[in-house]
Order: structure tokens, then sequence, then C-alpha cells
């Protein structure tokens, strides 16, 4: 890690410099010192700090599971997407609203609260991702493009292939934005052709003019999608589970806020490594420090809206409109079958060249939400540990505990992969049904960081308050019915 302000010297940062209005729990980690905010960014130079957590939400909801879910209940449930994209925006800048506030990740400041959390959430964003689905939907897709090659094979390459570009990178965050912003790009210039010559008026109407009839006919859908796949589409319209979490990480090492006099996760070979662990700084609530508090808010929401929100959600709705204006609500088989479906009524209607280039798309979505996937778990991870269990020790870092995990997720997948374990969509599912229950355990310890641990300025209230309670409760009942529903099939053997 590098590029950290010490704040030994004359005081500064020192745990006893306590400020008026500041409520950080001090029981379970040491308290903060005091920083001011530094000067704001223009929002021009931030565009791109959410450019990481829209590529991941790409291959997840986007490319796979809202167009899957549009080919079994129709194009009228969009709304659904919609609002879980609105509603993880919202969600997502109150994860960032802790971490512009002290530099500290969300994470670190519900561990504040109750050690375990941090270890909670560390196995959130591990266990889900246990087996590399998105990696293997990826080699998949390279098989049905190429006609040739093993898709666990190609999978292990591609997952040892994204620890050594990680690993040798100097500052890990810089190096995965610029990946992840070509593969966007490849992305959005696909999104573009084939919404101009395969999408239809007429299903692009659908979407508003079907949308009424659809509210009273959602306990239809939930029994036609399963439970499972119902919770983790409104889960995974957006990034979905853990990986919001890890927006705090992200605008940290991009500098925004508070952020900016935190450490960087660098590679241990190539970058200058800093021991302390990440903890932040309040600022003293004063005037300069709350026109730079307003000015850093601003930039901040309006780089997400755009990059998460606007961007994010036209990608998954042109993706869905696609998908049903060429292979609408037949039957089209299991797994990644339905893409390859896709696929080849694309080359029917339009060309070969299309066909091609669908496949070539959907590989990159999927290859570079493994890339962020390897990284947010190792980054969610690297970060907790350090801080709950190394926070003396001057030989166990936080980048080398991320680099030790990114090479445990690409050792240890390809060894799954090799061994025959292959079932794409359907762990994709599992996945993203435990991605939902993730959420809503900490929807509600947001809500708890936000409006108890900050000053009355700046603390979550108004609108978005009364977004994250409703927010918070349908996740709750929703991960409860899921427990349900699989305790009941596992009791009457239909599991």
């Amino acid at each position: 890690m590098a590029d950290v302000a010490d704040g030994s010297d004359s005081g500064e940062g020192a745990a006893t410099d306590a400020q008026e209005g500041w409520n950080i729990p001090s029981r379970v980690l040491p308290a903060i010192g005091s920083q001011d905010l530094p000067e704001p960014i223009p929002v021009r130079k931030l565009l791109g700090a959410s450019v990481v957590i829209l590529a991941t939400a790409t291959g997840s909801g986007e490319f796979i599971i809202w167009p899957y879910v549009t080919t079994q209940i129709g194009i009228a449930f969009l709304w659904l997407a919609i609002i879980g994209f609105f509603v993880q925006y919202v969600m997502n800048m109150e994860i960032e609203r802790y971490t512009l506030a002290t530099g500290e990740t969300a994470v670190t400041g519900f561990t504040r609260f109750w050690k375990p959390w941090g270890i909670f959430f560390v196995l959130g964003a591990i266990l889900p991702n246990a087996f590399p689905g998105w990696a293997t939907g990826g080699a998949t897709l390279f098989t049905y493009l190429f006609g040739f090659g093993s898709a666990p094979v190609i999978a292990s390459i591609a997952l040892v292939a994204t620890a050594l570009a990680l690993t040798l990178s100097p500052i890990v965050y810089q190096a995965l934005e610029k990946i992840q912003l070509v593969l966007v790009l490849i992305i959005i210039v696909f999104i573009i052709v084939g919404v101009v010559v395969a999408t239809e008026l007429g299903a692009w109407a659908s979407v508003a003019t079907q949308m009424p009839g659809s509210i009273p006919r959602v306990p239809g859908a939930i029994a036609t999608l399963g439970a499972a796949t119902f919770l983790g589409a409104i889960a995974f319209a957006g990034a979905g589970g853990a990986n919001n979490l890890t927006q705090s990480n992200y605008i940290r090492d991009k500098g925004l806020g508070m952020g900016g006099r935190m450490p960087k996760v660098v590679s241990p070979i190539t970058g200058e490594e800093v021991a302390a662990p990440s903890l932040g700084y309040t600022f003293p609530v004063n005037d300069e420090n709350m026109r730079r508090w307003r000015s850093w808010w601003k930039v901040a929401d309006r780089e997400h809206f755009i990059t998460f929100f606007v961007v994010g959600c036209s990608l998954l709705i042109a993706l869905s409109v696609l998908v049903w204006s060429t292979v609408g609500s037949r039957g089209i088989g299991e797994d990644l079958e339905f893409i390859q479906t896709e696929a080849q009524v694309l080359g029917n209607q339009i060309g070969g060249w299309f066909q091609s280039f669908f496949l070539f798309a959907g590989m990159v979505v999927l290859f570079s939400t493994s890339i962020g996937i390897m990284d947010y778990v190792s980054r969610l991870s690297a970060s907790e540990l350090k801080i709950s269990f190394f926070p003396g020790s001057q030989v166990i870092t936080e980048s080398r505990i991320y680099f030790t995990l990114a090479w445990v997720i690409a050792i240890s997948g390809s060894l799954i992969l090799l061994a025959g374990l292959e079932a794409p969509l359907v762990l994709l599912i599992i996945s993203a049904s435990g991605a939902g229950v993730v959420m809503a355990f900490y929807l509600g310890l947001l809500i708890l960081l936000n409006t108890r641990v900050l000053p009355d300025e700046i603390k979550l209230k108004g609108w978005r308050l009364w977004v994250m309670w409703p927010t918070f409760l349908i996740f709750v009942a929703l991960s409860i019915y899921l427990l349900g529903y699989y305790i009941w099939a596992g009791a009457t053997g239909n599991l």
C-alpha cells in the first residue's frame, strides 16, 4: 500500500482527538483521529470510479440473469430490474457516505459495532463465489464462438491470468479500472449495434405498456422462476451481494473524500507497501470542511448516478429487449444454452457476423465480471482481515493478504473446474440468491451506521432514508421466504 499521509507528526490523527458530533464506536477497533477533508476534485476527473462495479454488474444481472428471466416470464417485469438498479444506486451511495466521511470502508464501520460482522461479510463475499461461475460462463461462450476447447481449461487459464495481471500491477485499482473500462466500452459498442439492427420498436414499447398488468402477476412470476431465481434477479439488478460493499474500497483507492488520505492496495512485487491498517479519520465540522463535504458528495453522487445507474440500467434494459426481440418466450434449454440460442437467432436474422459479435461480447462481459469478482472478494476480505486480526503486523499487510487471496481464488477455482464441476447457470442463481440474503443484513447495518455514527450535518436522512427502510424490509422478507422455501423443499425431497 502506498501514498498515505503519516498523521503522527504534530499529533495529527491522534486517537484521542475526538470531534464534536461524531459517534464513532471504539470498543472493538481503535479510536480514530482527525484531519481536514481534502479539497474536492471535479467530477470529470472522477468518472470511472464506479466502472469496476459496473463491469461486474454487467456480467451478472445484465447479460445473464435478467435476459434469462425475460425469456421465462416476459418483458413486462423489467420494472423490477429498474427499481432494483435505482435502489442499489441509493444503497451504494450510503456505502460511499461513510467512506467519504472517514476513509474507512463500510464493513470496517460495521465491525466497530461487533467484531464478527467483518468475518460475516468476508464469508458473504467468499462463499457465493467459491465456484467460478462467471469465468466458466465466459469460457463456455469461447467454445461456442470458436468451436473448440474445454471450458474448464479455458476458465482456469483466465483465472490464473487475472491473478497474474493483478499481482504485477503497481497500484491495483488503477490497472483494474483501465482493464474494466476497455471491456465496458466493448460491451457498449455491441449494445449500440444490437439495438439498431436487432430490436423492435414494439419490444421497447412493451417495457412500459405491459408494466401495469404485470403487478398482480408477481406471485405467479415467483412461482414460475422459483424463489431463488426471483430473489437473485432483484439482488443482481446491479452488482448485488457483498460486491456493493466494495464500492467503499474503490472510492478509497480512487481518492474520493477522506479516502484520499488512506493507503492503497499495491503489488508486493512492484509497489511500495504500508503495513498500517486502514483506520480512518473524522473531520472538524466547520464551514470549510462542510463546503468540501458538500462538493465531495455532489461529485461522488453524480459520478455514481451516471456510471452505475444510467449506463448500467440502460445496458440491462437493452440486453433484455434484445433477447425478447430475438428469442421471446420460447423454450431455450438450460445453463447457457439460451445464450447460444439467442446467438443463433441473431445469426439467422442479421447474419453470421452478428452471431459471432454477440458471443464475443458475451465472453468479454463474463470474463470482466470474473475479474471484478476476484478483485472484490480479495479486496474486501484483505481489508477486514488486516484490521480485525493483524493490525500490528509489519509482515502481514493488506496488500499481501489481497494477493494471497487472489491466488487462492485462482488456484482453487481451477482445481474445482478441472475436477469436472460444471453447471454455470444453476450456480450463478445460487450465488445470486445468497447475495440477496447478504444484502438484507448490510442494508440494516448501513441504516444504523449512517444515522447513529455520523454528525447530523452529513448523516443519512430525508428521502434516501425513506428508500433505505422499505428496501431493507423487503430484502428481509424475501430472505425469510427463501429460507422457508429451501427448508420445505428439503423436507419434502424437492430440493
